[in-house]
Protein backbone atom coordinates (compact mmCIF):
# COMPACT_ATOMS: atom_id res chain seq x y z
CA UNK A 1 0.00 0.00 0.00
CA UNK A 2 1.36 3.37 -0.99
CA UNK A 3 2.51 5.31 2.14
CA UNK A 4 0.40 8.17 1.36
CA UNK A 5 -2.15 9.31 -1.57
CA UNK A 6 -4.18 13.04 -1.76
CA UNK A 7 -7.99 12.36 -1.32
CA UNK A 8 -9.94 13.40 -3.91
CA UNK A 9 -13.42 14.52 -2.60
CA UNK A 10 -15.64 12.00 -3.53
CA UNK A 11 -12.65 9.88 -1.65
CA UNK A 12 -13.16 12.07 1.18
CA UNK A 13 -16.78 12.59 1.03
CA UNK A 14 -17.19 8.37 1.50
CA UNK A 15 -14.48 8.10 3.85
CA UNK A 16 -16.32 10.86 6.12
CA UNK A 17 -19.74 9.05 5.79
CA UNK A 18 -17.93 5.35 6.30
CA UNK A 19 -16.30 7.34 9.56
CA UNK A 20 -20.00 6.34 11.79
CA UNK A 21 -19.68 2.92 10.94
CA UNK A 22 -16.00 2.57 12.68
CA UNK A 23 -17.68 1.60 15.72
CA UNK A 24 -19.91 -1.64 15.37
CA UNK A 25 -22.11 -3.19 18.02
CA UNK A 26 -19.48 -5.23 20.53
CA UNK A 27 -20.03 -8.23 21.90
CA UNK A 28 -20.24 -9.61 18.41
CA UNK A 29 -18.76 -13.40 18.98
CA UNK A 30 -15.04 -13.22 17.08
CA UNK A 31 -15.00 -15.48 13.78
CA UNK A 32 -13.60 -18.54 13.89
CA UNK A 33 -10.02 -19.51 12.45
CA UNK A 34 -11.52 -22.40 10.80
CA UNK A 35 -11.40 -22.91 7.04
CA UNK A 36 -15.00 -21.64 6.38
CA UNK A 37 -16.77 -20.42 10.30
CA UNK A 38 -20.03 -21.17 11.00
CA UNK A 39 -22.69 -19.20 9.98
CA UNK A 40 -25.84 -20.50 8.56
CA UNK A 41 -25.39 -18.60 5.06
CA UNK A 42 -22.27 -19.74 3.95
CA UNK A 43 -22.70 -23.24 2.88
CA UNK A 44 -25.06 -21.62 0.36
CA UNK A 45 -22.26 -18.71 -0.67
CA UNK A 46 -19.68 -20.90 -0.68
CA UNK A 47 -20.85 -23.70 -3.43
CA UNK A 48 -21.18 -21.00 -5.53
CA UNK A 49 -17.41 -21.04 -6.28
CA UNK A 50 -14.92 -23.34 -5.38
CA UNK A 51 -12.98 -23.22 -2.31
CA UNK A 52 -9.32 -21.51 -3.16
CA UNK A 53 -6.71 -23.34 -0.94
CA UNK A 54 -4.70 -21.09 1.74
CA UNK A 55 -1.58 -23.40 1.19
CA UNK A 56 -1.15 -22.81 -2.25
CA UNK A 57 -1.24 -18.91 -2.18
CA UNK A 58 1.31 -19.31 1.04
CA UNK A 59 3.54 -21.46 -1.50
CA UNK A 60 3.56 -18.25 -3.79
CA UNK A 61 4.17 -15.96 -0.99
CA UNK A 62 6.99 -18.03 -0.21
CA UNK A 63 8.47 -17.70 -3.65
CA UNK A 64 8.11 -14.26 -3.29
CA UNK A 65 9.85 -14.28 -0.25
CA UNK A 66 12.64 -16.01 -2.09
CA UNK A 67 13.00 -14.01 -4.88
CA UNK A 68 12.95 -10.66 -2.26
CA UNK A 69 15.90 -12.49 -0.66
CA UNK A 70 18.24 -13.10 -3.56
CA UNK A 71 17.91 -9.85 -4.83
CA UNK A 72 18.73 -7.69 -1.98
CA UNK A 73 15.58 -8.18 -0.01
CA UNK A 74 13.34 -6.19 -1.88
CA UNK A 75 11.11 -6.35 -4.58
CA UNK A 76 10.82 -2.89 -5.13
CA UNK A 77 9.66 -1.53 -9.07
CA UNK A 78 12.80 -0.57 -9.97
CA UNK A 79 14.65 -3.33 -9.05
CA UNK A 80 15.61 -7.16 -10.31
CA UNK A 81 13.23 -8.71 -7.42
CA UNK A 82 9.85 -7.05 -9.04
CA UNK A 83 11.05 -8.04 -12.66
CA UNK A 84 11.82 -12.12 -11.05
CA UNK A 85 8.31 -11.52 -9.53
CA UNK A 86 6.71 -10.76 -12.66
CA UNK A 87 8.56 -13.44 -14.63
CA UNK A 88 6.71 -16.12 -11.76
CA UNK A 89 3.68 -14.78 -12.42
CA UNK A 90 3.88 -14.79 -16.23
CA UNK A 91 4.86 -18.65 -16.07
CA UNK A 92 2.36 -19.66 -13.85
CA UNK A 93 -0.62 -17.84 -15.79
CA UNK A 94 1.06 -18.53 -19.30
CA UNK A 95 1.00 -22.56 -18.36
CA UNK A 96 -2.50 -22.54 -17.19
CA UNK A 97 -4.27 -20.67 -20.75
CA UNK A 98 -3.87 -17.41 -20.29
CA UNK A 99 -3.75 -14.44 -22.92
CA UNK A 100 -0.51 -12.64 -20.93
CA UNK A 101 0.72 -9.34 -21.71
CA UNK A 102 3.62 -7.34 -20.26
CA UNK A 103 2.99 -3.49 -20.48
CA UNK A 104 6.08 -1.46 -20.25
CA UNK A 105 5.01 1.98 -18.42
CA UNK A 106 6.39 4.35 -21.13
CA UNK A 107 5.41 7.77 -18.65
CA UNK A 108 4.63 8.63 -14.94
CA UNK A 109 6.30 6.09 -13.73
CA UNK A 110 9.81 5.93 -12.08
CA UNK A 111 12.96 5.74 -14.11
CA UNK A 112 13.87 2.00 -14.27
CA UNK A 113 10.25 0.64 -13.57
CA UNK A 114 9.58 -2.83 -14.59
CA UNK A 115 6.01 -3.53 -16.40
CA UNK A 116 2.45 -3.87 -15.67
CA UNK A 117 1.37 -7.50 -15.98
CA UNK A 118 -2.06 -8.00 -17.79
CA UNK A 119 -3.48 -11.56 -17.84
CA UNK A 120 -6.84 -12.39 -19.35
CA UNK A 121 -8.69 -15.55 -19.61
CA UNK A 122 -9.96 -15.26 -23.15
CA UNK A 123 -13.56 -16.80 -22.47
CA UNK A 124 -16.72 -14.65 -21.93
CA UNK A 125 -18.12 -11.81 -23.36
CA UNK A 126 -15.03 -9.15 -24.11
CA UNK A 127 -17.67 -6.38 -23.88
CA UNK A 128 -18.42 -7.15 -20.12
CA UNK A 129 -15.55 -7.31 -18.20
CA UNK A 130 -14.35 -7.96 -14.65
CA UNK A 131 -11.19 -6.87 -13.60
CA UNK A 132 -9.38 -7.93 -10.48
CA UNK A 133 -5.79 -6.29 -9.12
CA UNK A 134 -3.12 -6.01 -6.91
CA UNK A 135 0.43 -4.10 -7.06
CA UNK A 136 3.01 -6.74 -7.43
CA UNK A 137 6.16 -4.56 -6.16
CA UNK A 138 6.86 -3.22 -2.50
CA UNK A 139 9.48 -0.76 -1.07
CA UNK A 140 12.95 -0.90 -0.70
CA UNK A 141 13.03 -1.89 3.19
CA UNK A 142 12.02 -5.25 3.02
CA UNK A 143 10.49 -8.22 1.11
CA UNK A 144 6.51 -6.67 0.91
CA UNK A 145 5.23 -10.09 1.75
CA UNK A 146 1.84 -8.84 3.32
CA UNK A 147 2.30 -5.51 1.07
CA UNK A 148 1.75 -6.66 -1.22
CA UNK A 149 2.61 -9.96 -2.06
CA UNK A 150 -0.78 -11.14 -0.27
CA UNK A 151 -2.87 -9.19 -2.91
CA UNK A 152 -0.60 -10.74 -5.79
CA UNK A 153 -0.51 -14.30 -4.67
CA UNK A 154 -4.29 -14.37 -3.84
CA UNK A 155 -5.19 -13.17 -7.31
CA UNK A 156 -2.53 -15.62 -8.93
CA UNK A 157 -4.23 -18.53 -7.09
CA UNK A 158 -7.59 -17.46 -7.77
CA UNK A 159 -6.85 -17.12 -12.18
CA UNK A 160 -4.61 -20.55 -11.58
CA UNK A 161 -8.03 -22.07 -10.21
CA UNK A 162 -9.81 -20.67 -12.58
CA UNK A 163 -8.12 -22.14 -15.61
CA UNK A 164 -8.39 -25.29 -13.47
CA UNK A 165 -12.21 -25.32 -13.14
CA UNK A 166 -12.92 -24.02 -16.28
CA UNK A 167 -16.41 -22.70 -15.88
CA UNK A 168 -18.54 -21.53 -18.65
CA UNK A 169 -18.45 -17.62 -18.66
CA UNK A 170 -20.91 -15.27 -19.16
CA UNK A 171 -18.73 -12.31 -19.00
CA UNK A 172 -14.35 -11.75 -19.42
CA UNK A 173 -12.16 -11.90 -16.52
CA UNK A 174 -8.99 -9.34 -16.94
CA UNK A 175 -6.23 -9.68 -14.41
CA UNK A 176 -3.74 -7.10 -13.33
CA UNK A 177 -0.24 -6.78 -11.75
CA UNK A 178 0.99 -3.59 -11.39
CA UNK A 179 4.49 -1.73 -11.00
CA UNK A 180 5.23 1.26 -9.12
CA UNK A 181 2.41 1.80 -7.03
CA UNK A 182 4.32 2.59 -3.85
CA UNK A 183 6.11 5.11 -6.01
CA UNK A 184 2.32 6.93 -6.58
CA UNK A 185 -0.21 4.58 -8.37
CA UNK A 186 2.17 5.25 -11.34
CA UNK A 187 1.68 2.03 -13.23
CA UNK A 188 -2.30 1.46 -12.38
CA UNK A 189 -2.30 4.82 -13.55
CA UNK A 190 -0.71 4.75 -16.76
CA UNK A 191 -2.71 1.49 -17.91
CA UNK A 192 -6.24 3.17 -17.50
CA UNK A 193 -4.80 5.96 -19.55
CA UNK A 194 -3.60 4.11 -22.00
CA UNK A 195 -6.94 2.46 -22.50
CA UNK A 196 -9.61 3.74 -24.82
CA UNK A 197 -12.94 5.03 -23.65
CA UNK A 198 -14.57 2.05 -25.30
CA UNK A 199 -12.09 -0.20 -23.15
CA UNK A 200 -12.55 1.71 -20.44
CA UNK A 201 -16.61 1.53 -20.65
CA UNK A 202 -16.03 -2.50 -21.04
CA UNK A 203 -14.81 -2.67 -17.70
CA UNK A 204 -18.08 -3.65 -14.77
CA UNK A 205 -16.02 -3.34 -12.59
CA UNK A 206 -12.29 -2.96 -10.80
CA UNK A 207 -11.42 -5.11 -7.35
CA UNK A 208 -7.84 -4.04 -5.70
CA UNK A 209 -6.38 -6.30 -3.25
CA UNK A 210 -4.03 -4.85 -1.09
CA UNK A 211 -2.81 -6.09 2.23
CA UNK A 212 -5.20 -8.95 2.69
CA UNK A 213 -3.42 -10.98 5.28
CA UNK A 214 -2.46 -8.29 8.10
CA UNK A 215 -1.73 -10.11 11.44
CA UNK A 216 -3.38 -8.11 13.71
CA UNK A 217 -5.92 -7.37 10.99
CA UNK A 218 -9.51 -6.51 10.66
CA UNK A 219 -12.14 -7.06 7.78
CA UNK A 220 -12.59 -3.96 5.11
CA UNK A 221 -14.14 -3.18 2.10
CA UNK A 222 -13.46 -0.30 -0.76
CA UNK A 223 -16.82 1.08 -1.17
CA UNK A 224 -18.79 -1.04 1.01
CA UNK A 225 -22.12 0.23 0.09
CA UNK A 226 -21.71 0.05 -3.40
CA UNK A 227 -23.23 -2.17 -6.34
CA UNK A 228 -19.29 -3.82 -7.48
CA UNK A 229 -18.98 -4.37 -3.14
CA UNK A 230 -22.06 -6.07 -2.93
CA UNK A 231 -21.20 -10.02 -3.81
CA UNK A 232 -17.56 -8.89 -1.44
CA UNK A 233 -19.69 -7.94 1.47
CA UNK A 234 -21.89 -10.69 0.78
CA UNK A 235 -19.26 -13.04 1.34
CA UNK A 236 -17.35 -11.99 4.42
CA UNK A 237 -21.10 -11.27 5.93
CA UNK A 238 -21.89 -15.06 5.49
CA UNK A 239 -18.82 -15.79 7.89
CA UNK A 240 -20.18 -13.01 10.41
CA UNK A 241 -17.30 -10.73 10.00
CA UNK A 242 -19.00 -7.62 10.26
CA UNK A 243 -16.68 -5.68 8.07
CA UNK A 244 -16.15 -2.15 7.55
CA UNK A 245 -15.61 0.76 5.42
CA UNK A 246 -11.97 0.42 4.41
CA UNK A 247 -11.05 4.62 5.46
CA UNK A 248 -7.72 4.27 5.70
CA UNK A 249 -7.46 3.06 1.79
CA UNK A 250 -9.10 5.30 0.75
CA UNK A 251 -7.02 6.89 -2.03
CA UNK A 252 -4.25 4.83 -1.79
CA UNK A 253 -4.37 2.06 -3.84
CA UNK A 254 -4.87 1.27 -7.05
CA UNK A 255 -8.64 1.35 -7.02
CA UNK A 256 -7.85 4.99 -7.07
CA UNK A 257 -6.44 5.12 -10.49
CA UNK A 258 -9.81 3.57 -11.74
CA UNK A 259 -12.05 5.72 -9.74
CA UNK A 260 -11.06 8.68 -11.20
CA UNK A 261 -11.68 7.33 -14.90
CA UNK A 262 -15.22 6.54 -13.16
CA UNK A 263 -14.88 2.96 -12.97
CA UNK A 264 -16.72 0.98 -10.79
CA UNK A 265 -14.29 -0.12 -7.38
CA UNK A 266 -14.36 -1.91 -4.15
CA UNK A 267 -11.81 -4.71 -2.84
CA UNK A 268 -10.86 -6.23 -0.13
CA UNK A 269 -7.97 -4.90 2.81
CA UNK A 270 -6.70 -6.17 6.28
CA UNK A 271 -5.12 -3.00 7.11
CA UNK A 272 -2.01 -1.19 7.31
CA UNK A 273 -0.42 1.40 10.06
CA UNK A 274 -3.58 2.45 11.77
CA UNK A 275 -4.47 1.21 15.30
CA UNK A 276 -7.13 -1.49 15.98
CA UNK A 277 -10.01 0.15 18.18
CA UNK A 278 -11.08 -1.91 21.17
CA UNK A 279 -14.96 -2.01 19.22
CA UNK A 280 -12.93 -4.05 16.34
CA UNK A 281 -11.01 -6.16 18.70
CA UNK A 282 -14.18 -7.08 20.33
CA UNK A 283 -15.68 -8.59 17.33
CA UNK A 284 -12.61 -9.43 15.40
CA UNK A 285 -10.03 -10.51 17.83
CA UNK A 286 -6.81 -9.47 18.24
CA UNK A 287 -4.97 -6.76 19.72
CA UNK A 288 -6.57 -3.16 20.31
CA UNK A 289 -4.53 -0.28 20.25
CA UNK A 290 -1.69 -2.15 17.72
CA UNK A 291 -1.50 -1.44 14.10
CA UNK A 292 -3.40 -3.80 12.11
CA UNK A 293 0.07 -4.69 10.40
CA UNK A 294 3.35 -3.77 12.68
CA UNK A 295 5.56 -4.73 10.28
CA UNK A 296 4.22 -2.32 7.38
CA UNK A 297 7.15 -1.33 5.26
CA UNK A 298 9.75 -2.80 7.42
CA UNK A 299 12.15 -5.35 6.85
CA UNK A 300 10.41 -8.18 8.88
CA UNK A 301 7.30 -8.04 6.39
CA UNK A 302 8.22 -11.83 5.97
CA UNK A 303 6.19 -15.15 5.04
CA UNK A 304 6.16 -14.84 9.18
CA UNK A 305 4.07 -11.87 9.08
CA UNK A 306 1.09 -13.37 7.44
CA UNK A 307 -2.22 -13.87 9.01
CA UNK A 308 -3.83 -17.30 7.33
CA UNK A 309 -7.00 -17.45 8.33
CA UNK A 310 -7.39 -13.52 7.09
CA UNK A 311 -6.06 -14.52 3.74
CA UNK A 312 -8.13 -17.91 3.34
CA UNK A 313 -11.37 -15.50 4.12
CA UNK A 314 -9.92 -13.52 1.71
CA UNK A 315 -8.94 -15.59 -0.72
CA UNK A 316 -12.14 -17.70 -1.01
CA UNK A 317 -14.44 -13.99 -0.96
CA UNK A 318 -12.39 -13.00 -4.42
CA UNK A 319 -13.43 -16.18 -5.87
CA UNK A 320 -16.78 -15.78 -5.17
CA UNK A 321 -16.60 -12.58 -6.13
CA UNK A 322 -15.20 -13.59 -9.60
CA UNK A 323 -17.78 -16.42 -10.04
CA UNK A 324 -20.55 -14.49 -8.55
CA UNK A 325 -19.73 -11.46 -11.74
CA UNK A 326 -18.49 -13.40 -14.54
CA UNK A 327 -19.46 -16.93 -14.55
CA UNK A 328 -22.83 -17.87 -16.35
CA UNK A 329 -25.40 -18.91 -13.89
CA UNK A 330 -27.08 -20.61 -16.81
CA UNK A 331 -26.11 -23.88 -16.93
CA UNK A 332 -26.90 -26.24 -20.34
CA UNK A 333 -29.47 -29.09 -20.42
CA UNK A 334 -27.26 -30.85 -22.91
CA UNK A 335 -23.80 -30.47 -23.05
CA UNK A 336 -20.27 -31.91 -24.61
CA UNK A 337 -16.43 -31.93 -24.47
CA UNK A 338 -14.24 -31.67 -27.67
CA UNK A 339 -10.67 -32.66 -27.72
CA UNK A 340 -7.66 -33.38 -29.71
CA UNK A 341 -5.25 -36.55 -29.69
CA UNK A 342 -2.86 -36.00 -30.11
CA UNK A 343 -3.14 -32.21 -29.22
CA UNK A 344 0.37 -31.66 -31.05
CA UNK A 345 2.09 -31.96 -34.51
CA UNK A 346 5.01 -31.46 -36.87
CA UNK A 347 5.31 -31.83 -40.42
CA UNK A 348 7.37 -30.12 -42.94
CA UNK A 349 5.83 -27.80 -45.84
CA UNK A 350 3.79 -29.25 -48.14
CA UNK A 351 2.82 -32.35 -46.45
CA UNK A 352 -0.15 -32.88 -44.31
CA UNK A 353 -0.57 -34.95 -40.84
CA UNK A 354 -4.00 -35.97 -39.12
CA UNK A 355 -5.46 -35.92 -35.47
CA UNK A 356 -8.28 -37.91 -34.11
CA UNK A 357 -10.92 -34.97 -32.80
CA UNK A 358 -12.90 -36.83 -30.02
CA UNK A 359 -16.41 -35.92 -28.55
CA UNK A 360 -18.19 -36.66 -25.23
CA UNK A 361 -21.56 -35.84 -23.62
CA UNK A 362 -21.45 -34.55 -20.41
CA UNK A 363 -24.93 -33.74 -19.41
CA UNK A 364 -28.58 -34.11 -20.91
CA UNK A 365 -28.79 -35.87 -24.44
CA UNK A 366 -26.27 -35.95 -27.30
CA UNK A 367 -26.49 -33.73 -29.60
CA UNK A 368 -24.82 -32.66 -33.27
CA UNK A 369 -21.88 -31.12 -33.25
CA UNK A 370 -19.77 -29.15 -35.74
CA UNK A 371 -16.73 -28.95 -36.37
CA UNK A 372 -13.97 -26.00 -37.23
CA UNK A 373 -10.81 -24.65 -36.80
CA UNK A 374 -9.74 -21.39 -36.26
CA UNK A 375 -5.54 -19.67 -35.81
CA UNK A 376 -4.30 -21.50 -39.25
CA UNK A 377 -1.57 -19.22 -40.79
CA UNK A 378 -2.00 -18.15 -44.37
CA UNK A 379 -1.65 -21.96 -46.56
CA UNK A 380 -2.82 -24.25 -43.79
CA UNK A 381 -6.23 -25.77 -43.95
CA UNK A 382 -7.90 -27.90 -41.73
CA UNK A 383 -10.55 -30.47 -43.02
CA UNK A 384 -12.71 -32.81 -40.48
CA UNK A 385 -14.37 -35.95 -41.88
CA UNK A 386 -16.85 -35.96 -41.34
CA UNK A 387 -17.36 -31.82 -40.75
CA UNK A 388 -20.36 -33.02 -38.00
CA UNK A 389 -20.61 -35.82 -35.36
CA UNK A 390 -22.94 -36.76 -33.22
CA UNK A 391 -21.69 -36.32 -29.29
CA UNK A 392 -20.14 -39.34 -28.15
CA UNK A 393 -18.60 -39.82 -31.97
CA UNK A 394 -15.04 -38.69 -33.38
CA UNK A 395 -13.84 -37.35 -36.33
CA UNK A 396 -10.38 -36.78 -38.39
CA UNK A 397 -8.59 -33.36 -38.90
CA UNK A 398 -6.42 -33.43 -41.71
CA UNK A 399 -4.11 -30.63 -41.40
CA UNK A 400 -2.56 -29.31 -44.90
CA UNK A 401 0.54 -27.30 -45.17
CA UNK A 402 1.10 -25.42 -48.34
CA UNK A 403 4.83 -25.69 -49.73
CA UNK A 404 5.24 -21.23 -48.88
CA UNK A 405 4.06 -21.58 -44.79
CA UNK A 406 7.19 -20.59 -43.02
CA UNK A 407 8.80 -22.36 -40.36
CA UNK A 408 7.16 -21.82 -37.07
CA UNK A 409 4.66 -23.37 -33.75
CA UNK A 410 1.51 -21.86 -34.83
CA UNK A 411 -1.56 -22.51 -31.87
CA UNK A 412 -4.66 -24.12 -33.63
CA UNK A 413 -8.50 -24.02 -31.87
CA UNK A 414 -10.67 -27.04 -32.78
CA UNK A 415 -14.10 -25.83 -32.03
CA UNK A 416 -17.42 -28.08 -31.94
CA UNK A 417 -20.60 -26.07 -32.08
CA UNK A 418 -23.74 -27.22 -30.87
CA UNK A 419 -26.52 -25.86 -28.30
CA UNK A 420 -23.20 -24.93 -26.58
CA UNK A 421 -19.39 -24.46 -27.93
CA UNK A 422 -16.48 -26.06 -26.96
CA UNK A 423 -12.83 -25.64 -27.72
CA UNK A 424 -9.89 -27.66 -27.92
CA UNK A 425 -6.63 -26.59 -28.14
CA UNK A 426 -3.68 -28.15 -30.98
CA UNK A 427 -0.52 -26.69 -31.69
CA UNK A 428 1.55 -27.20 -35.21
CA UNK A 429 4.90 -27.23 -35.65
CA UNK A 430 5.82 -26.29 -39.34
CA UNK A 431 9.20 -27.65 -39.95
CA UNK A 432 12.07 -25.91 -41.84
CA UNK A 433 12.51 -27.12 -45.80
CA UNK A 434 15.13 -27.52 -47.40
CA UNK A 435 19.10 -28.09 -46.01
CA UNK A 436 20.46 -27.48 -42.71
CA UNK A 437 21.31 -24.21 -41.24
CA UNK A 438 22.78 -23.55 -38.04
CA UNK A 439 20.88 -21.79 -35.50
CA UNK A 440 21.31 -21.55 -31.77
CA UNK A 441 17.93 -21.80 -30.17
CA UNK A 442 18.28 -20.93 -26.79
CA UNK A 443 16.73 -17.31 -25.71
CA UNK A 444 19.18 -15.58 -22.68
CA UNK A 445 20.79 -18.62 -22.12
CA UNK A 446 23.52 -16.52 -20.24
CA UNK A 447 20.85 -15.15 -17.97
CA UNK A 448 21.93 -11.60 -18.66
CA UNK A 449 18.62 -9.92 -19.84
CA UNK A 450 16.48 -10.46 -17.18
CA UNK A 451 14.31 -13.26 -16.91
CA UNK A 452 12.24 -13.80 -20.29
CA UNK A 453 11.51 -16.49 -21.49
CA UNK A 454 12.63 -18.96 -18.52
CA UNK A 455 9.78 -20.22 -16.71
CA UNK A 456 9.32 -21.50 -12.95
CA UNK A 457 11.60 -20.72 -10.29
CA UNK A 458 12.70 -17.61 -12.25
CA UNK A 459 14.09 -16.16 -8.23
CA UNK A 460 17.08 -18.45 -8.76
CA UNK A 461 18.48 -16.42 -12.03
CA UNK A 462 20.16 -12.83 -10.41
CA UNK A 463 23.38 -11.75 -9.24
CA UNK A 464 23.92 -13.51 -5.53
CA UNK A 465 26.54 -13.17 -3.03
CA UNK A 466 28.23 -16.45 -2.81
CA UNK A 467 28.53 -17.57 -6.29
CA UNK A 468 29.80 -16.31 -9.41
CA UNK A 469 28.64 -16.62 -13.24
CA UNK A 470 31.04 -18.45 -15.71
CA UNK A 471 31.02 -15.36 -18.22
CA UNK A 472 28.97 -11.97 -17.75
CA UNK A 473 27.49 -11.33 -14.31
CA UNK A 474 24.31 -13.51 -13.95
CA UNK A 475 23.52 -17.24 -13.46
CA UNK A 476 20.64 -19.49 -12.60
CA UNK A 477 21.42 -20.48 -9.05
CA UNK A 478 19.17 -23.89 -8.08
CA UNK A 479 18.92 -24.73 -4.70
CA UNK A 480 21.55 -24.70 -2.03
CA UNK A 481 18.75 -24.00 0.61
CA UNK A 482 20.12 -26.99 2.95
CA UNK A 483 16.58 -28.40 3.27
CA UNK A 484 13.94 -30.05 1.16
CA UNK A 485 12.91 -27.80 -1.67
CA UNK A 486 13.26 -28.11 -5.25
CA UNK A 487 13.64 -25.27 -8.38
CA UNK A 488 12.86 -25.63 -11.90
CA UNK A 489 13.65 -23.53 -14.45
CA UNK A 490 12.33 -24.34 -18.53
CA UNK A 491 12.17 -23.08 -21.72
CA UNK A 492 9.88 -23.80 -24.51
CA UNK A 493 11.87 -23.96 -27.89
CA UNK A 494 11.54 -25.31 -31.52
CA UNK A 495 14.46 -27.45 -32.47
CA UNK A 496 15.06 -26.96 -36.60
CA UNK A 497 14.85 -29.29 -39.33
CA UNK A 498 16.79 -30.25 -42.19
CA UNK A 499 20.13 -30.46 -39.81
CA UNK A 500 21.83 -33.87 -38.54
CA UNK A 501 22.37 -32.53 -35.12
CA UNK A 502 21.00 -30.42 -32.31
CA UNK A 503 23.19 -30.06 -29.15
CA UNK A 504 22.24 -28.69 -25.59
CA UNK A 505 25.90 -27.43 -24.02
CA UNK A 506 25.93 -25.06 -20.69
CA UNK A 507 28.44 -25.15 -17.80
CA UNK A 508 27.27 -26.54 -14.43
CA UNK A 509 29.47 -25.19 -11.28
CA UNK A 510 28.36 -27.81 -8.02
CA UNK A 511 29.33 -27.11 -4.34
CA UNK A 512 27.92 -28.92 -1.85
CA UNK A 513 28.46 -29.64 2.09
CA UNK A 514 27.41 -32.98 1.37
CA UNK A 515 30.55 -35.95 1.98
CA UNK A 516 30.58 -38.85 0.15
CA UNK A 517 29.12 -40.14 -3.39
CA UNK A 518 26.00 -40.84 -2.18
CA UNK A 519 23.66 -38.83 -4.55
CA UNK A 520 21.54 -36.63 -1.55
CA UNK A 521 20.83 -34.06 -3.32
CA UNK A 522 20.18 -34.56 -7.53
CA UNK A 523 19.84 -32.02 -10.69
CA UNK A 524 18.26 -33.52 -13.64
CA UNK A 525 17.82 -32.11 -17.44
CA UNK A 526 14.05 -32.78 -18.70
CA UNK A 527 13.13 -32.94 -22.12
CA UNK A 528 8.88 -32.91 -22.28
CA UNK A 529 8.91 -34.12 -18.65
CA UNK A 530 11.50 -36.75 -19.29
CA UNK A 531 14.97 -37.44 -17.92
CA UNK A 532 17.95 -37.13 -20.17
CA UNK A 533 20.54 -36.27 -17.63
CA UNK A 534 21.48 -36.65 -13.86
CA UNK A 535 24.09 -35.03 -11.86
CA UNK A 536 24.58 -34.98 -7.66
CA UNK A 537 26.31 -33.82 -5.10
CA UNK A 538 28.46 -36.28 -5.84
CA UNK A 539 29.55 -34.67 -8.73
CA UNK A 540 30.48 -31.56 -6.63
CA UNK A 541 33.77 -29.44 -8.27
CA UNK A 542 36.10 -26.22 -8.16
CA UNK A 543 34.79 -24.03 -10.93
CA UNK A 544 32.87 -24.88 -13.63
CA UNK A 545 32.26 -27.50 -16.08
CA UNK A 546 30.67 -27.78 -19.71
CA UNK A 547 27.93 -30.38 -19.94
CA UNK A 548 26.61 -31.41 -23.40
CA UNK A 549 23.23 -33.90 -24.05
CA UNK A 550 22.65 -35.05 -27.54
CA UNK A 551 19.32 -33.32 -28.75
CA UNK A 552 19.14 -34.77 -32.53
CA UNK A 553 16.07 -37.13 -31.48
CA UNK A 554 14.37 -33.82 -31.31
CA UNK A 555 14.79 -31.78 -34.95
CA UNK A 556 11.99 -30.42 -36.44
CA UNK A 557 9.99 -30.86 -33.17
CA UNK A 558 8.80 -28.10 -30.26
CA UNK A 559 10.10 -29.56 -26.78
CA UNK A 560 9.84 -27.95 -23.31
CA UNK A 561 13.54 -28.11 -22.01
CA UNK A 562 13.86 -28.12 -18.01
CA UNK A 563 16.29 -27.69 -15.37
CA UNK A 564 15.42 -29.14 -11.90
CA UNK A 565 17.31 -29.26 -8.75
CA UNK A 566 16.26 -31.27 -5.74
CA UNK A 567 17.63 -31.36 -1.98
CA UNK A 568 17.53 -33.60 0.56
CA UNK A 569 16.21 -32.60 4.75
CA UNK A 570 19.58 -30.92 4.92
CA UNK A 571 23.22 -30.00 4.16
CA UNK A 572 23.11 -27.86 1.12
CA UNK A 573 24.13 -28.73 -2.32
CA UNK A 574 24.00 -25.94 -5.33
CA UNK A 575 23.96 -25.89 -8.92
CA UNK A 576 24.50 -23.19 -10.59
CA UNK A 577 24.35 -22.39 -14.34
CA UNK A 578 25.37 -20.58 -17.27
CA UNK A 579 25.70 -19.91 -20.65
CA UNK A 580 23.38 -22.95 -22.28
CA UNK A 581 23.53 -23.07 -25.71
CA UNK A 582 21.32 -25.54 -28.04
CA UNK A 583 22.79 -25.27 -31.57
CA UNK A 584 22.09 -27.27 -34.90
CA UNK A 585 24.21 -28.54 -37.52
Amino acid sequence: MLRLRRLSLAGLALATAAAGLAVLPAGAEAASADRHPAAASAPALAAAAPDIDVTRVQAHLTEFNAIATRNGGNRRSTGQGYRDSVAYVKGKLQAAGYTVTEQPCTSGCTSGAGPNLIAEWPHGDASKVYMFGAHLDGVSAGPGINDNGSGSATLLEVALKLAETRPSMGARVRFGWWTDEEQGLNGSEFYVRSLTSAQRTAIKAYYNFDMVASPNGGYFINHITSAAAAPMKAYWDSLNLQPEENTEGAGRSDDYSFENYGIPTSGYAMGASARKTSAQAAKWGGTAGAAYDGCYHSSCDTTSNINATGLNRSADGVAYTLWKQAVSDTTPANDFSVSASPATGSTAPGTSLTTTVATATTSGSAQTVNLSASGAPSGVTVAFSPASVTSGASATATITVGSSVPPGTYPLTITGTGAVTRTAPYTLTVKGAGGCTAAQVISNGGFENGTSPWTGDTGAIGTFSGQSAHSGSRYAWLAGYGYAASDTLGQTVTVPAGCTKATLKYWLHIDTAESGSTAYDTFQVKVNGTVKQTYSNGNAATGYTERTLDLSPYLGQQITLSFTATEDASLQTSFVIDDATLTTG
